[in-house]
């Protein structure tokens, strides 16, 4: 131990005389240590809100979405052609469209989504994810009923329609067609081949999956209106999506999930940054309070600074011992608080302990995750905060006159 770490210590540590010293310096360190654990906490929440929302936004839409200039005729050769991009690892067409679905109590109006069930579950979790029936179902072929094509509802849009898989739903499309009687809308009855829950209450709640020969059928489309790509790494997606667009050509244009979805995620980013900096400032008024600290102990302890520096202690150690006093409080003031943050959340994400309206924020409970590099941060900043703090009080004793402090003792 060294000799600055050694006195450093025993100010800190006072038991008889100045006990009030050891007081404030206690109060200091719980300051530091509260500081730090709000921050990483506040920080793990608006981290695991973010990622939450990200992974199920990204499983329940594609990564890629591919457009091509005077439609897609052929989807196989484009998908053939577009699965063939490093980085690709799915892709499948998709019709997009509105349409009111109806059952016997209830009717919704919908997001109705054509795709090709043999290739949509390479692009999105929709066959992971699903509660009762199968993807596969969409094929009229493959139910009980072959007349009746298939439909894929939300788990929150099948209840609030009240039905079930079997269950028969009528369809109805604004696209018009000219009949003897006048211009009316398409419709057609289906049956309900499947529920799943991608867990985003905008497409429980919201989204119909047909088969897309039945989407081209009530939307009046000829072809598919794009391929949707899935990547093995989504932090690529920009880079593949600008590829695609500079091999093939002007003719195809493609548009990747980040630049879909940046307002929202821009939106996080800053409320993350806006609740670090306000909760950020515990941390300073706990370097305020070591500041005070130290120049109380300055105060007190000016005797015994003028008598180490008759005995040749130079104003550097000097200066040295109130640093490491500070040191100290920093620093174990941010383990306490580190450690105590990293426990708590934790405990709330593993036991899913704060739940939230899943109709507003999208995720049933406010999830929790620690970032190495958040965590790294937050401790870093405050050991630097705390260290800083601790150069005026400790110049101020450095500075100290030893015949004027015995004087005046």
């Amino acid at each position: 131990m060294t000799f600055e770490l050694f006195v450093a210590l025993r100010y800190l540590l006072a038991r008889r005389q100045h006990t009030s010293i050891s007081r404030v310096s206690l109060f200091s360190t719980i300051g530091v240590a509260v500081g730090v654990l709000a921050l990483i906490v506040a920080l793990a929440l608006m981290t695991g809100l973010q990622g939450e929302l990200r992974n199920r936004i990204l499983g329940s839409t594609a990564h890629i979405y591919v457009w091509k200039t005077g439609g897609i005729a052929d989807y196989h050769a484009e998908v053939e052609r577009l699965s063939r991009f490093p980085g690709v690892a799915g892709a499948g067409p998709a019709i997009f469209g509105k349409a009111i679905v109806s059952s016997s109590t209830a009717n919704a109006f919908i997001t109705l989504k054509g795709v090709d069930p043999g290739l949509e579950g390479s692009v999105t979790d929709i066959a992971r994810t699903m509660q009762q029936g199968t993807l596969s179902a969409l094929d009229p072929t493959e139910g009980d009923e072959a007349e009746r094509p298939g439909i894929l509802l939300g788990r929150d849009l099948a209840k609030q329609l009240d039905v079930g898989v079997g269950d028969l739903v009528d369809l109805t499309t604004p696209t018009a067609t000219l009949t003897p009687g006048g211009i009316m809308t398409r419709g057609r009855t289906v049956r309900v081949a499947g529920i799943f829950a991608l867990g985003l209450f905008e497409f429980d709640s919201a989204y119909g999956f047909v088969s897309l020969d039945l989407a081209k059928r009530l939307l009046a489309r000829e072809e598919p209106e794009l391929i949707q790509l899935r990547v093995d790494d989504i932090y690529a997606a920009r880079d593949i999506a600008t590829q695609i667009q500079d091999e093939l050509g002007a003719m195809y244009s493609a548009d990747d999930w980040s630049r879909m979805n940046q307002s929202l995620f821009s939106a996080l980013w800053l409320e993350k940054m806006a609740i670090s900096i306000t909760i950020g400032l515990i941390v300073m008024v706990g370097a305020l309070n070591i500041i005070s600290s130290l120049i109380l102990l300055v105060r007190q302890k000016s005797r015994d600074i003028a008598i180490l520096k008759t005995m040749g202690t130079s104003s550097r150690r000097v200066m040295g011992i109130f640093m490491m006093q500070g040191l100290v409080i920093g620093v174990v003031g941010t383990t306490v608080g580190g450690v105590c943050a990293f426990a708590l959340c934790w405990v709330l994400d593993r036991y899913q302990l704060i739940p939230i309206p899943m109709d507003v924020y999208q995720v049933s409970h406010v999830p929790f995750v620690v970032l190495p590099l958040d965590l790294l941060t937050v401790v870093v900043a405050t050991i630097v905060i705390c260290f800083l703090a601790t150069i005026y009080p400790s110049r101020q004793a450095s500075a100290l006159d030893p015949v004027q402090a015995l004087r005046a003792e």
